[in-house]
């Protein structure tokens, strides 16, 4: 019996490299098969320029502990390893792997006057911009290590020696430029040689450590020269152009001759601060060969990867000079062609031209398309076009996969895999709402829905981190305290979209409601304390209310967006009130804002807010319940929001329990909610001991219901419950996509009702297993890499009853309830096996 150390993270980065915090808080993961191991302390032992020192302290805590030396300066390494005590008796780990941490540039000065630079020509207006070379030489002696730090005002990649730096694809990412704009930082040491060197890149500024110690900086300044090369135009709407004819060999190597090229320019400084990120990097994550290649019904050339994707194509083709080859991207096919219609105005084309001189290798760099299909359109019969030729790169933001499940039931199990798709499409730098058309933003209703799902399938914290403060910068601007409908966003007024800003539930309850997801999945109460001041704005100033607190009834809302039952002309006329379930939501938020309070050691503040729930719970009793024999509207939405809120007292909530289940069984079991509804159904039905009802529905396969997108052949999750219908066809609503993360927001219950495992409570370190079995399913699996280590909970139940395996990592615990029966069994770090007589199916 043993426990080991498996991992040691730094803040919420993967990998430590380049980033903003002198004092970083350590983490630890572990294995192990001891029972109920607990560490009573521990050893922290941090090597700077070569010098360890350790560091011990009598503590129970693996997570995000404070740093224990002094600070850490701008561009400055450590190694760092970790040693745990358990308990009387208990083994003591061996010292870990060590692990390194590196700041970045944590100052202006450190940028060594490095400017922004443009080519000194004149650029395309009003309309895409032909991507701009960047190079300069420089020479060294010996290098014992180099650092580029670089960023665009755009997009960028660069090489040195001919070689490319790094892994990130469309690079820097996208964030609030105006706020915040974030540089990335790689180790270059091994791209260098002694003496004449190069670097081509957009845009960049790079440090050498000679051997003898000195440094040596290569910045961006007027010294650098600019052209013109084989990209013609690459944006993420309409796709990449480019001409082989005008590839330039090796124009990243010293051999290279410039004498050609432009002078450039100086730019003003970006608008925002220089940061480092706080999430993983876009990188290319998967590549999927094609399924098959047929002819559409007019005769037009097809791929079929046979999963709608993110990413784009790598091509390996040969033929004549001039040959233009075109690649047009869709997620569906329509009356056998490919479904252009859903992209809107985005063209989601890509076009090369061969140049004749061998075979070309060939990717875009500043472009992305969500698709399943390809149509191709001139390939030339000298290169076969299948597998060996063209190839389908997947790319997001490169998180850690956390959580998975799986099931007896197959068709809910390819559900699952499709919400996963959906997560890894929309998660390119921002959570955005779709990723094929002339959109991909990061909606908040979207990302408020489906946070709890993301947490539990990636490690998402530095992503969600990075987007929430962005969410801070945007809400505060001009002092309004309104969050944008999507973050990042244009200024106060959204005029690209027609839209004046305004305080809307839901989606503005997003600087509430993440922040708290967040603090459920990491116990990371510094970022709550982050969080914290958006989300009381938010309650105290930025929401319009009427005179009894509730919403001002003028306001603009999108509300139950997406109601199966709204025309497909107005996605927004749901059958619930929008004010019915604004006022729900608010009563929901400034109960989550009692709880941040309470979390944050804010007694004042938590009776505050605790005391105008309360208000407005009667105020809503007074609007919404007290005319009507149960509540204004009876739907889903309405009675799921009231029961899963706690906003019915306990005589009406019976009353709205019993209605909810004939309201859903008066309705075949099909699901009548919308981006508000959805992701409290299920936790609503099974709070009344309803979860069999809920069964029915998440199985059903008919229109409205989740698996109705898998029969009809979805490899994602869609933006409508019908955006195919029945009979193939795409719906006519010009919203329309095929790859919406929102509605998989149902994915939350499957893993902690199915699955059945969930935090007790903030940041994991007590777990909750309980898994309720029902809708005929025979065995569940669930497995979560919580910051302690694996979680695992797998149970199957026949004639004899059910048997539950429990595996919980060293140093954490769990409440252990078994079906049909209220008793918790608290459990310590071990492997058991736990076992029900009774028939569950």
């Amino acid at each position: 019996m043993s426990v080991s150390i498996t991992e040691i993270s730094f803040e919420h980065h993967r990998p430590a490299f380049g980033i903003a915090e002198t004092q970083p808080r350590i983490s630890w993961k572990f294995e192990g098969t001891t029972t109920d191991w607990e560490q009573t302390s521990y050893d922290i032992e941090i090597t700077r320029d070569g010098t360890p020192k350790v560091f011990s302290n009598n503590s129970s805590e693996s997570i995000l502990v404070p740093w224990p030396d002094v600070a850490l300066s701008s561009a400055e390494s450590a190694t760092v390893r970790t040693r745990s005590y358990g308990k009387e008796g208990q083994p003591t780990t061996d010292w870990s792997s060590h692990s390194t941490v590196e700041t970045g540039l944590l100052s202006s000065e450190d940028w060594q006057s490095a400017v922004p630079i443009a080519a000194d020509h004149e650029t395309e207006v009003d309309g895409p911009k032909q991507p701009v070379l960047f190079r300069k030489g420089f020479s060294i002696s010996n290098a014992s290590s180099a650092r580029l730090y670089i960023t665009a005002l755009g997009l960028y990649e660069a090489e040195i020696n001919g070689k490319r730096v790094g892994d990130h694809v469309l690079a820097p990412g996208y964030q609030s430029y105006q706020f915040r704009h974030v540089y990335d930082t790689y180790d270059v040491t091994s791209l260098l040689t002694a003496g004449d060197n190069t670097i081509g890149v957009t845009v960049g500024e790079g440090c050498v450590t000679q051997s003898d110690g000195s440094k040596q900086t290569v910045k961006s300044d007027l010294s650098w020269q600019a052209d013109t090369g084989p990209i013609i135009t690459s944006e993420i709407y309409d796709g990449e152009v480019y001409n082989a004819s005008l590839a330039l060999k090796e124009w990243t190597t010293p051999a290279f001759d410039d004498s050609n090229w432009l002078a450039v320019k100086e730019l003003p400084a970006p608008k925002g601060s220089l940061v480092p990120a706080d999430g993983s990097p876009i990188k290319r994550r998967e590549e999927r060969k094609p399924e098959k290649v047929f002819l559409s019904d007019s005769g037009k050339t097809v791929v079929d990867f046979g999963q709608n994707l993110v990413g784009w194509l790598r091509v390996k083709v040969d033929g004549p000079g001039g040959t233009n080859i075109t690649f047009v991207h869709t997620e569906v096919m329509e009356n056998g062609e490919v479904a252009t219609r859903p992209l809107r105005s985005a063209k989601a084309r890509d076009t090369i031209l061969l140049s004749g001189n061998g075979t070309l290798t060939w990717e875009p760099k500043f472009t992305y398309h969500g698709f399943r299909y390809v149509q191709v359109t001139g390939w030339p019969n000298s290169t076969t076009l299948g597998g060996d030729s063209i190839t389908a790169i997947v790319v997001h933001s490169d998180m850690e996969r956390t959580g998975y499940f799986e099931s007896s039931h197959e068709t809910l199990n390819r559900f699952h895999e499709n919400v996963v798709w959906s997560m890894k499409g929309n998660f390119l730098g921002v959570p955005t709402d779709c990723p094929q058309r002339d959109e991909r933003l990061g909606w908040t209703g979207d990302a408020h829905a489906f946070m709890p799902t993301a947490n539990y399938l990636y490690d998402a914290s530095g992503f969600w981190r990075g987007w929430l403060k962005d969410a801070w910068s945007e809400q505060k601007l001009n002092d309004v305290f309104i969050p944008p409908y999507y973050i990042p966003s244009d200024d106060i007024t959204d005029t690209d979209r027609g839209r004046v800003r305004t305080p809307t539930a839901v989606w503005g309850d997003v600087v509430v409601g993440n922040p708290w997801a967040l603090y459920q999945t990491t116990g990371d109460s510094q970022m709550l304390e982050d969080q914290y001041v958006g989300a009381q704005a938010w309650i105290d100033k930025g929401i319009s209310r009427n005179e009894v607190g509730l919403w001002n009834r003028s306001t603009f809302q999108f509300s139950d967006w997406l109601d199966p039952l709204a025309p497909t002309d107005d996605a927004g006329a749901a059958t619930t009130h929008k004010h019915l379930v604004a006022d729900a939501y608010l009563i929901h938020v400034t109960d989550l804002l009692t709880n941040m309070s309470t979390a944050l050691g804010k007694t004042e503040e938590a009776n505050k807010y605790a005391s105008q729930r309360s208000d407005l719970v009667n105020a809503f009793h007074e609007a919404w319940i007290a005319p009507y024999d149960i509540i204004a509207n009876v739907t889903q939405t309405a009675l799921a929001l009231g029961i899963q809120f706690d906003i019915f007292n306990s005589s009406e909530r019976s009353t709205a329990a019993e209605t909810l289940r004939k309201v859903i069984s008066d309705n075949n079991y099909l699901v009548g909610t919308g981006f508000a509804g959805t992701q409290q159904l299920g936790f609503a039905l099974t709070s009344i001991n309803a979860t069999s009802d809920f069964y029915k529905m998440l199985l059903q396969t008919s229109v409205p219901s989740w698996l109705y997108q898998v029969v009809m052949g979805g490899t994602t999750t869609w933006e409508r419950w019908d955006s195919l219908l029945p009979n193939g066809s795409v719906n006519p609503g010009s919203m329309t996509s095929f790859n919406h993360y929102a509605f998989g927001s149902v994915a939350d219950w499957v893993h902690q009702k199915i699955g059945g495992i969930a935090p007790a409570e903030p940041g994991w370190k007590t777990v909750r297993v309980a898994p309720e079995p029902g809708g005929n399913i025979t065995s569940a699996k669930a497995e979560y890499l919580s910051p302690y280590g694996w979680v695992n909970a797998s149970w199957a139940v026949d004639a004899s009853g059910l048997s539950l395996e429990v595996s919980i990592p060293p140093n954490s615990r769990a409440d252990v309830v078994l079906p049909g029966n209220e008793t918790v069994t608290k459990v310590g770090s071990a492997f058991i096996i736990f076992r029900s007589e009774s028939n569950l199916t």
